[in-house]
């Protein structure tokens, strides 16, 4: 069976972010290039409305990010248990640490591809690609394997032995791409797009950076951590940013709990960049001469939602800075002799923590969440 090309469900009926345009079939992109979003939000899904406030059984963490699948668009269909990760106290920085790395693939990216093989699934797809510097690839062929679907993964040529393992091992195909990482991009969409011209509906592009199934699942962060807190948001969220599939995926879920009078507030929204990779932090403060290649999981120079990011940042009085190589490594040091055990990518955002201090965008007496968002096993 392959995508059925009749009309989508409401709750998978697709938008443009920017111009006026729907769609009633599954497209991967808008006809004027922009990236698509799912027409009805979180809180507007058609088949019943919300209760004035959270149903007890979200408080549950046997059902792992699936409990709050009233604001997901698809039912549960393709799961390894994923979710309701800790949120533990990190006294050295004065905050809150969400443990994404304990998720089934050692990544927060299990979230967005839990509800993208979810949606494959109930599409009928047969065959997923999709372009990764590893944790996201790793995520995709992971949950493929576990619905039944095969997996292709562009990666770089110079990937993490660990992480292209991690994809071969599910059975899924690794691709390897000489070059930078939109190289990898770029391959991968010419497959696409050669694909569908050849009339191959069975390849569906299963992509972090492009797919509204994966900003779906990211949004379950916000979801969870205000679960986790009783509802009660904090103040701050520090997050690594490259594509924003985390950053921008747990503003939607924040954005999306305040609509519904479920918390107060949205936390100011800050992201990290590694330098020389960083077009946010660069557009808001000019560009840094640093040269960051420890944190390559967010080594993107076009994000594909630059500008949803920066309406984010902008909703929610919120910021983006580069770090240095240098900082993250001294960071990715802390966090190990403090047992937190991640890769080098997610020592940015409790680095770029004590930055925002620094600089008093943080206050001292700021309620801060950061995530840790991926395993250190997964470096070799």
């Amino acid at each position: 069976m392959t995508a059925d090309p009749t009309s989508l469900p409401p709750s998978l009926a697709l938008a443009c972010s920017a111009c006026d345009r729907t769609y009633e079939q599954w497209t991967w992109r808008c006809d004027c290039g922009a990236p698509l979003d799912f027409a009805a939000g979180p809180t507007e899904r058609p088949e019943e409305s919300l209760p004035a406030e959270p149903p007890t059984s979200w408080g549950d963490a046997r059902g792992g990010l699936w409990a709050f699948e009233r604001l997901l668009p698809v039912d549960r269909r393709v799961s390894l248990g994923e979710g309701r990760t800790p949120l533990v106290d990190a006294d050295d920085w004065d905050a809150e640490f969400k443990l994404e790395y304990v998720f089934p693939t050692g990544s927060f990216k299990d979230r967005g591809a839990t509800v993208t093989l979810s949606v494959a699934d109930a599409l009928g797809v047969d065959r997923v690609v999709e372009d990764s510097s590893g944790n996201a690839g790793a995520a995709i062929a992971t949950y493929a394997a576990r619905g039944g679907i095969d997996a292709e993964i562009y990666v770089p040529a110079s990937v993490k032995p660990a992480k292209r393992d991690a994809i071969e091992r599910v059975g899924a195909t690794p691709v390897p791409v000489e070059g930078s990482r939109e190289a990898v991009t770029d391959a991968c969409l010419e497959a696409v797009e050669t694909a569908s011209e050849d009339g191959a509906a069975d390849t569906w592009y299963a992509s972090h950076a492009w797919n509204p199934a994966f900003f779906a699942g990211t949004a379950t962060f916000a979801y969870e951590v205000c679960a986790q807190r009783e509802w009660v948001a904090p103040d701050a969220v520090v997050t690594p940013l490259g594509h924003g599939t985390l950053f921008l995926g747990a503003y939607r879920g924040f954005r999306a709990l305040a609509d519904a009078g479920w918390i107060d507030d949205v936390p100011r929204m800050l992201g990290a960049q590694a330098a020389g990779y960083a077009p946010v932090a660069d557009a808001l403060h000019g560009e840094s001469d640093a040269h960051n290649d420890v944190a390559d999981g967010i080594q993107i120079r076009d994000p594909v939602r630059e500008t949803q990011i920066h309406d984010a940042i902008d909703d929610t009085d919120g910021d983006a800075i580069a770090m240095s190589a240098a900082a993250v490594e001294r960071e990715l040091d802390a966090l190990r002799s403090r047992g937190f055990d991640t890769e080098p990518t997610c020592a940015v955002a409790p680095a770029a923590l004590g930055r925002y201090r620094e600089r008093g965008v943080v206050a001292p007496d700021d309620d801060v969440v950061v995530p840790l968002t991926g395993s250190g096993l997964k470096i070799q």
